[in-house]
């Protein structure tokens, strides 16, 4: 298992502000599942008026549409009430499949769905890992794809999760590139922490492809990788940052530079 730790050195009035920002977030958010709930009930009340009406004119597809949007309120209400009426299996596969085709889905939710630590949620999210098709992709393309198919949510464990899924994949497909997979998931924090450096303005310092290299040493179960790879994957960030859904293209470096969070985010191993 791996971990974050999350350190910066802030003098007095800053742990003040930032005590106050969490106490401001934990408030905003009470009120906005408040809010949640509110238009959840009246929505439900909205939706039993037309299921009433819409009975005799395609039920299943009424409530799909149904399942669709409550999904995207509560992702786990979503998927109960679609099981429940039988349009969705009760396996974890199933429930894969149609996160990953996602027609309808709002792919925040999908993000939030796959980062629980329940273990169905679990169970989908490897399965929804192994729907991808990595094989004889160069990491920065692959994580260009997975990194399509749902928002990162912003919570360290699960992004955690959601990135050794990713490794274990990309690695059983590309079996001869890195020496293990433990490998392969610090390159990827470190090409998504590249991508923040070089594309978010708030960053002043950025980093050349030299610091790349360096930063990057010993990380091969203690060996380097080759520099031409890495220069590659710098080269490819550089020209193109990732392409994250429903967004300005800016929430990804957001995830890696939010007020909550006391620094970067690092790997360590146990």
């Amino acid at each position: 298992m791996h971990f974050f730790a999350f350190d910066l050195d802030l003098t007095d009035e800053e742990q003040r502000l930032l005590t106050s920002i969490r106490e401001r977030k934990v408030k905003l958010l009470q009120e906005i599942q408040e809010l949640k709930n509110e238009i959840a009930d009246i929505t439900n009340e909205m939706e039993a008026i037309d299921v009433s009406e819409d009975s005799k004119n395609n039920p299943k597809n009424k409530q799909m549409s149904i399942g669709k949007k409550k999904f995207n309120m509560d992702p786990k209400k979503g998927i109960e009430y679609l099981i429940e009426n039988k349009l969705l299996p009760n396996e974890a596969e199933e429930v894969a499949k149609f996160l990953y085709q996602g027609e309808g889905l709002n792919k925040t939710a999908i993000g939030d769905y796959l980062g629980e630590r329940h273990d169905f949620n679990i169970s989908v999210l490897k399965a929804f890992v192994n729907l991808h098709e990595f094989g004889d992709m160069i990491l920065v393309q692959a994580l260009r794809q997975f990194l399509w198919s749902f928002r990162l949510p912003g919570e360290a464990q699960k992004i955690d999760r959601m990135m050794e899924c990713f490794a274990e994949r990309y690695c059983e497909l590309n079996q001869e590139v890195f020496t293990s997979t433990d490998t392969c998931y610090v390159l990827s924090f470190a090409i998504i922490m590249l991508n923040t450096s070089l594309h978010n303005p708030s960053v002043k310092d950025k980093p050349t492809v030299e610091r790349f290299i360096s930063m990057n040493r010993g990380i091969n179960d203690g060996g380097d990788l080759p520099a031409e790879l890495l220069t590659s994957l710098y080269d490819s960030i550089k020209k193109e940052p990732f392409k994250i859904p429903e967004d300005d293209g800016n929430d990804l470096m957001h995830t890696f530079f939010n007020p909550d969070k006391e620094g970067w985010l690092w790997k360590q191993g146990t």
